[in-house]
């Protein structure tokens, strides 16, 4: 039988690698471009947050890839045969079956999306005094952590903080800091570890199946369990098959049982996995199911839905089976890897190597005149919306909370991220939001700083509002429109 092609990027006759997509359109959505005065106007609306701007004046959608990636055919297709019971539907053994085709566990368990799980996860395990050693926090997995009471503790590698590099597993845990941790505060002291594929908050950036292995020798050392946040699986599979000896001829399917089998937990979104809705929490240890199963009732809705469309179980069912497909996974981390090489020509600072979920870049070098209580991410969102109107996410110091002196607690990276759903956009579109951050970046030096006008407690990057520090969004429109005159 003749072997199919999986790759993600195909060498043209002029010698550039370019990401060749593996699926064809079938319905399309339009989107506008609205002038920089509306864009202007619209930020200022928004109160400087990109999470504020509604759709009407955004063109291309790069906030996030959680329930924004292109269902396929056979998705959406599964969604009319859904079983609507209560308890006891079809759907939700259907959903079973995939997640033991895909994860090997065989107790499942349904909540409305990935952060749901963390907080079912955080109220079982956690309490007062708890210490949480993982590969690198997520925003909602640390504020569910700290509300019951514990702490997280992040032993990345050196290896992680270095913005260019060509090290391919960013995401690993640092070993020896692990046994120091256990040693420092105590096995009895640490309800798990826990591991994240891809780490978002460092640039979707994977761990190696080594590492796991050796997280895993560690874990059973001390009698400690594994809870692996699965929320970017796929594409952490796939890098490790690219990028780790001895996996290049492995299937997606066998390392994601590998990596799997080796956790105690497995918790997902739904919203990763091409659906729209849903998440959900597997184990093959029944005391573990036991002392979870009660609070999907109490928080998310039946044991056979978990507060999940019926019809959005079916869709997960099957996005989580096309997890397996190289076809599917590697579209994004091809568009990424792109992205990245080109911003690095044109000499911007970007995370390299590319990874997972979409293209970093680096906001404090970027704009190196901004200080960090100043917000720099926040700031390079807010302006290359004005520029391109191209929506991205802050990762950076607006994403963390203030300590209890009220003071800011600066991240250890100020990161742009321009989310790279899959199979939304074309290669046209990249090619534009790759020429407006080159001509940002031209101009960087009329980009100030933002502070913050209204202030939630926890989580404010989601709803908070700011304002400029200065007039510099209106210099940077008017020098945005002097250059391009009246082409949007």
């Amino acid at each position: 039988m003749e072997k199919i092609s999986t790759k993600a990027t195909v060498r043209f006759f002029n010698g550039k690698d370019i990401p060749l997509e593996m699926h064809k359109v079938k319905i399309v959505q339009s989107i506008s471009l609205v002038p920089v005065e509306r864009r202007l106007e619209a930020i200022r609306e928004a109160g400087f947050n990109s999470f504020l701007l509604t759709t009407n004046d955004i063109f291309l959608d790069m906030l996030t890839d959680s329930g924004t990636n292109a269902q396929s055919d056979a998705q959406v297709s599964k969604m009319f045969i859904a079983d609507e019971a209560y308890a006891g539907s079809q759907s939700f053994t259907r959903f079973q079956e995939s997640v033991l085709q895909v994860f090997g566990k065989k107790y499942v368990m349904p909540a409305h999306q990935g952060r749901a799980a963390e907080h079912l996860l955080s109220k079982t395990f956690v309490k007062e005094g708890s210490v949480i050693p993982t590969n690198y926090h997520f925003t909602t997995t640390l504020a569910h952590i700290q509300l019951c009471g514990g702490r997280v503790l992040e032993i990345y590698t050196d290896e992680a903080m270095k913005v260019k590099s060509s090290f391919p597993f960013k995401g690993n845990l640092d070993i020896e800091k692990l046994e120091k941790a256990i040693m420092d505060y105590g096995k009895e002291n640490i309800p798990f570890i826990r591991m994240e594929a891809s780490t978002n908050l460092l640039g979707g950036q994977p761990f190696s199946m080594e590492n796991l292995r050796q997280v895993r020798k560690v874990a059973d050392k001390h009698g400690l369990l594994i809870v692996l946040d699965a929320s970017l699986v796929g594409e952490n599979a796939y890098m490790i098959k690219q990028r780790e000896e001895g996996y290049r001829d492995c299937s997606l399917a066998s390392i994601l049982l590998e990596m799997s089998g080796m956790c105690d937990i497995v918790y997902f979104s739904g919203r990763k996995v091409s659906s729209s809705r849903g998440g959900a929490i597997c184990t093959n240890r029944q005391e573990i199911f036991d002392k979870i199963k009660f609070l999907i009732p109490v928080y998310e809705g039946f044991l056979t839905y978990g507060g999940i469309p019926i019809k959005e179980l079916e869709s997960m069912a099957e996005g989580l089976k096309e997890t397996v497909d190289e076809h599917v996974v590697n579209q994004s981390p091809g568009y990424i890897a792109y992205m990245v090489r080109e911003l690095d020509k044109l000499g911007i600072p970007v995370i390299m190597p590319g990874g997972a979920l979409g293209c970093h870049v680096d906001a404090g070098q970027f704009l190196s005149h901004i200080p960090q209580k100043e917000y720099p991410a926040g700031s390079l969102i807010a302006a290359y919306y004005i520029i391109s109107g191209v929506r991205g996410m802050e990762r950076g110091t607006m994403s963390n909370n203030r300590d209890v002196n009220g003071d800011d607690i600066l991240a250890d990276l100020e990161l742009m991220r321009l989310a790279v759903p899959r199979r939304v956009y074309t290669l046209s579109q990249i090619e534009y939001v790759i020429d407006r951050l080159n001509w940002l970046y031209q101009n960087r030096e009329l980009v100030g700083g933002l502070r913050f006008t209204e202030e939630p407690p926890l989580l404010r990057f989601f709803i908070g509002r700011l304002e400029p520090l200065s007039d510099w969004p209106a210099k940077l429109a008017e020098k945005y429109r002097s250059d391009f005159g009246d082409s949007l």
